[in-house]
């Protein structure tokens, strides 16, 4: 089969030059085309090439300023290359796929794609990234081998960060394109694909929308602000911490109101038609250009002005005067009952039935979504499951509707429906007719979905390659567990540590696994593989219970937990069988330390790696600095100056730094050039387990003990004490701050007191980590840090 080894992007614009660049965070060439810019008066400009290429250079520009971060790191831009429509199309030729994605217009759309047909080589595969208009329209009437190479991929903004591509075939498409993009999109984007029909705004954005804009006909019913209905609709249900408010002001109210319009414009049977109507203030604010960021004001206005903590003040919309006001804190009894309850289904449930105009509000939404998802079966799918992976890959939804539904109960639904005298779609009427009603049945890996089709239940279909731990736990393959942690068999004579505590923190309980995993592992498994598939992979130590042994002065229960922790990782590095780490999301200070010491790892792309321990005053004490400093001076040239090596630890340690991504990891130093990092996190267990195995089967020796660690002293401990006092006076960094840096330096330095370089050991540094840390742990200074991340979860600079 064809592969895909280089792309074509038609259209620089916001979305076009995002796909572009997440395309080259695949490490995949890709060229980036747009239109020449009109012409202004005479002169070089029609001749100059930088002229005509303009456009394309200008969205290549904005995506490497982008915030969020539209590349994994800015080096991967190379692998793009501008031009324009006029003088560069043929350059098409030598693309495996070509994705159009010019404005939103049918007419714009195949004039371009008539001009490209001449310059496609024989089974160049062509796609749309359109939102809203027909597939098979835009190709109709294009040649046969167009049109069998022709499909949409819609891509979710920004896609870098959202897992969904609709693949939409039309009824031309060959099979064997639709698979081929489906593949590449998952295994080599990292992507979620969800299989859709050709019908306007395919799945996620009908559903979505359909969604956000009953939310706020809600609202208006129901009189809640801007800040309730944030509060409504964000983590407390499963959705983002955007919520509604927040997520139309990043999007843009004008591009918001557009696709309204296209939605009612193209669904003109659709009974829920006038729900895609924008409401007045809407219009009024789009009028006044509160568009939202692009105009930094919209539901939401930040102020240059700061408030007494020293943060920009945000406001919010007053509809009744059409007047920003201060921001004011929700009073919703019914969401603090449910703050006690950790899992999303079972919160849903209960404010459903909460006896106020909270529980009024969720039983219309759910009720009125749930009654439109289940009728766009089949129009937009056949499957539930499609609908369900949209809307949590599409919108970060924690929960699919169906999924949720089933949590609140089919029935509970229905009978809503019927005090309001709404008629069940076909979907709900044939699962009635079933003794237990459910969407889905049966365990983690085992899972049936309830199929409109042929009236019973089928299998979810299996991904191939995608190991899921829920399932082998359900199959009855865990070893062991505790509050922290559990031991799975993977197969194949590969146990897994599976971190499960909140925020998957490291403490003593977790230790204790690890240390049960590495005897398992020497008696009965040829290699270990440490990762889990919660939000995170580890958040680091803790720290409540350090802050309880610190308030305690219990120092000797302080000192043994660190020495447990340092212990344990110098086990991991010296296991007799390759450790493999699998870290994604969130991978910080004990987590970090955790990877640093596996004998490889294999990272999610979107890894947020660092030694973070300096912003609640403490240095790190597992091994993080040391293993760092190690790292950096192993990469020292012979007759080479180590400073500016041991200058990137201390400042990458100092201010806490991480990874903006597993590539940017490997520039600081957190990933060696020889970890793996893959973009589909799904695929992570199955990848690190054969990495374990391929280690394995090749003689895997861990090496010995470290001794010989280069260490500077007092020529190393003033360079870097000399720096903190210049930023000391500089205000850059607090007296505290002062203090925890001064402790670190001693560390990288060996303690500060050889007069000329010395070889230390590992221990040697692992006693100086923990010397340091406790002594830290006495600051007030450390404990009000520690005490304000626990409250806040942000760090604070006292």
């Amino acid at each position: 089969m064809r592969q895909v080894r280089k792309v074509a992007v038609l259209g620089a614009g916001t979305m076009g030059a995002a796909i572009a660049a997440h395309i080259a965070n695949a490490r995949i060439p890709c060229l980036l085309l747009d239109r020449i810019p009109d012409e202004s008066g005479e002169g070089p400009g029609a001749s100059d090439p930088k002229f005509r290429n303009r456009l394309a250079q200008a969205g290549l520009d904005a995506a490497l300023k982008a915030r969020p971060a539209a590349f994994f790191v800015p080096e991967a831009a190379r692998l793009i290359t501008t031009g324009n429509f006029e003088d560069h199309l043929s350059r098409v030729g030598d693309c495996d796929w070509v994705i159009e994605a010019v404005t939103e217009n049918i007419r714009i759309k195949r004039a371009l794609l008539e001009r490209l047909q001449p310059h496609l080589s024989p089974g160049t595969i062509v796609s749309s990234n359109t939102s809203g208009i027909s597939v098979g329209a835009i190709a109709q009437g294009f040649s046969e081998q167009f049109r069998r190479h022709w499909l949409g991929a819609h891509f979710f903004n920004p896609p870098r960060y959202m897992k969904l591509l609709e693949i939409i075939p039309t009824e031309e498409t060959l099979p064997e394109v639709e698979e081929l993009i489906s593949r590449f999109g998952d295994e080599v984007l990292g992507k979620g694909i969800v299989r859709a029909k050709d019908r306007p705004n395919f799945i996620a954005n009908r559903v979505g929308v359909f969604f956000g804009m009953t939310v706020l006909r809600l609202m208006e019913e129901e009189g809640f602000s801007v800040e309730e209905i944030d509060l409504l609709t964000g983590p407390v249900i499963g959705l983002p911490k955007s919520a509604t408010f927040r997520t139309l002001d990043l999007v843009g109210l004008d591009l918001h109101a557009h696709v309204l319009a296209n939605l009612r414009e193209s669904l003109p049977d659709d009974e829920q038609r006038d729900v895609f109507q924008a409401p007045d203030f809407m219009a009024r604010m789009i009028k006044r250009k509160l568009l939202g960021e692009k105009t930094r004001q919209g539901f939401y206005r930040k102020s240059s002005s700061t408030g007494s903590s020293g943060e920009s003040v945000i406001s919010v919309l007053d509809f009744s005067t059409f007047e920003y006001r201060p921001q004011r804190k929700p009073n919703l009894p019914a969401i603090d009952m449910v703050k006690g309850i950790e899992d999303t289904a079972q919160r849903v449930h209960s404010l459903l039935e909460a006896p106020d105009r909270t529980g009024r509000f969720y039983q219309k939404l759910f009720g009125q979504t749930f009654h439109y998802a289940a009728r766009l079966i089949p129009e937009i799918s056949n499957e539930i499951v499609s609908v369900d992976n949209a809307m949590k890959w599409g919108f970060n939804w924690e929960c699919g509707p169906f999924e949720l539904w089933d949590a609140i109960g089919v029935e509970r639904i229905v009978d809503l429906w019927k005090s309001e005298q709404r008629v069940p779609p076909p979907l709900v009427e044939k699962l009635l007719s079933l003794d237990e009603p459910a969407f889905y049945r049966g365990d983690p890996g085992k899972t049936e979905f309830f199929d409109l089709r042929s009236g019973d239940y089928i299998p979810v279909p299996e991904r191939p390659g995608v190991l899921l731990l829920s399932a082998l736990k359900a199959q009855g393959r865990e070893v062991k567990k505790n509050a922290g942690a559990s031991l799975i068999d993977l197969g194949d004579g590969v146990l897994c540590l599976e971190f499960h505590s909140k925020l998957n923190t490291v403490g003593l309980d977790a230790v204790q696994m690890i240390h049960n995993g590495l005897k398992a592992l020497n008696a009965d498994f040829d290699a270990m593989v440490i990762g889990n598939q919660g939000a995170n992979f580890s958040a680091g130590a803790n720290l409540m219970l350090l802050l309880l042994a610190i308030q305690e002065s219990d120092w000797d229960e302080v000192h043994r937990a660190v020495r447990a922790f340092q212990n344990v990782n110098v086990a991991l590095k010296y296991a007799s069988k390759p450790v493999v780490a699998a870290p994604f999301g969130l991978t910080l200070g004990g987590g970090t330390e955790i990877a640093l010491h596996c004998a490889s790892v294999v990272a999610a792309a979107e890894t947020y790696l660092g030694l973070v321990e300096t912003s609640v005053g403490l240095v790190p004490a597992g091994g993080g600095a040391k293993e760092m400093l190690l790292r950096a001076m192993d990469l020292v040239p012979e007759d080479g100056d180590p400073f500016p090596f041991l200058k990137d630890v201390f400042t990458s340690i100092g201010n806490a730094k991480v990874s903006t991504s597993a590539a940017d990891a490997r520039t600081l130093g957190y990933l060696s050039a020889r970890d793996v990092v893959l973009m589909n996190r799904d695929r992570q267990i199955t990848i690190a387990k054969q990495e374990a195995l391929n280690a394995a089967k090749l003689g895997y020796h861990p090496g010995k003990v470290r001794d010989d660690i280069v260490v500077f002293g007092t020529a190393a401990f003033s360079r870097m004490r000399h720096a903190l006092h210049l930023m000391r006076r500089a205000e850059y960094i607090s007296a505290h701050d002062l203090i925890v840096g001064t402790h670190l330096a001693r560390i990288l330095s060996g303690g500060g007191e050889f007069t000329g370089p010395q070889r230390v050991s590992e221990q040697f540094l692992l006693d100086l980590e923990r010397e340091a840390f406790v002594s830290l742990c006495g600051e007030k200074k450390t404990v009000e840090r520690i005490q304000h991340t626990l409250k806040t979860g942000k760090p604070l600079r006292n």
